[in-house]
């Protein structure tokens, strides 16, 4: 097995990336999926459930440069490895909340899980700036991000199951166990550059090299804060991610609850419907990824970047408004899958630029 790896070093840390990224969305959505325990239990109001789903996300977004920059400075093996590790505990801490001063501790845990939770794609950035030839970025991210689709789409059958014959609780504790193994895992695979890698055969080296940024290969020193915040390119992404994640944001917290209070589904049924939209981008991530590259190669890099991100999140707004207007849940569910799945169509693109404009600032620029 490890000699058929042998010159695929690079895919295997792609995969195995892919596999932490489920298991960081299955850490995420895990909640949305028991907030209606969480709701019984606490005496909380949607609204305070949805302060503590918002803890998160400001976690997430404050601590998304320190992570960057931790993976640029530190490399991307022993972050990663530190921040599933991170993860594990704070969710398990979620499932230990007690009733008293419930909501304060909820808010708490979350945002450091969040915080924790931030370093996953800036290190997969840093990953892939390293390792991955510019004209494999599309699909290798596509990859990466199809892991998003997998780890929230399995996340209600299997949170549901648990809390139906568990409890809540254990909701995060299974949740956090699996962390736990997926990133022992990491650590024993992966390195911070192909040079120090014993699965690296000569040809892979040269091929990765010959498309890496010349600038990789001199040691990051001062920061160039001024030239990355007045970046057109930076600003620009930034801007179309966060209208991108304005989007995301609501399947991974709210679709499992909209469709039970809202559209009436059971929990069972409301659970089946729920994986449409993961499904849905776990099939459209590595499909978009692999538009972008061929575009890349037999076109132009523009159009195989910001073109595909263009065209995906154009169509994800016409797919999510006939959804909203739709009169079943049924139909509601499957027009909403595919807004996510244009949506995710898009993603790629987004980090495949961002790896090819930051260069050896990626962890940060992310």
């Amino acid at each position: 097995m490890v000699n058929y790896l042998h010159g695929r070093a690079r895919w295997v840390l792609v995969v195995w990336i892919f596999v932490l990224s489920a298991v960081g969305y299955l850490d995420r959505v895990n909640i949305s999926i028991a907030g209606r325990s969480l709701l019984a239990e606490f005496h909380l109001t949607q609204l305070q459930l949805g302060w503590v789903f918002s803890a998160f996300v400001m976690g997430y977004a404050l601590f998304q440069a320190p992570g960057g920059r931790l993976a640029d400075r530190f490399g991307a093996r022993w972050v990663l490895t530190l921040g599933v590790v991170w993860w594990g505990i704070f969710t398990s801490l979620t499932a230990m909340v007690p009733a008293r001063g419930a909501l304060v501790l909820l808010l708490g845990v979350r945002f450091l899980l969040g915080a924790g939770e931030a370093v996953v794609y800036p290190s997969s950035n840093r990953v892939v700036a390293n390792w991955i030839p510019t004209q494999e970025r599309g699909l290798a991210n596509g990859l990466i991000f199809a892991g998003v689709g997998v780890g929230a789409g399995i996340t209600p059958p299997l949170i549901t199951y648990i809390l139906i014959h568990h409890g809540w609780r254990w909701c995060f504790w299974a949740s956090a166990l699996i962390g736990f193994a997926a990133c022992s895992v990491w650590y024993w695979l992966a390195r911070d550059a192909p040079e120090r890698h014993p699965w690296v055969t000569a040809s892979e080296l040269t091929h990765i090299r010959a498309g890496l940024s010349p600038s990789l290969e001199r040691p990051p020193t001062r920061i160039p804060w001024r030239a990355i915040l007045t970046s057109r390119e930076v600003l620009g992404i930034s801007f179309s991610y966060f209208c991108y994640g304005y989007i995301a944001y609501i399947f991974f917290t709210w679709f499992f609850i909209y469709l039970v209070d809202v559209r009436g589904l059971t929990l069972k049924a409301g659970s089946r419907y729920t994986m449409l939209p993961f499904a849905a981008m776990a099939v459209c991530s590595p499909l978009g990824g692999v538009i972008s590259d061929f575009l890349v190669r037999h076109s132009t890099k523009r159009r195989g970047r910001c073109g595909v991100a263009g065209v995906g999140m154009a169509l994800s707004a016409v797919f999510v408004l006939l959804g909203a207007r739709a009169q079943s849940a049924e139909l509601a569910s499957v027009l909403l899958a595919g807004g996510v799945g244009a949506l995710y169509i898009a993603q790629s693109a987004f980090w495949a630029v961002s790896a090819d404009v930051a260069g050896p600032w990626a962890g940060l620029v992310y």
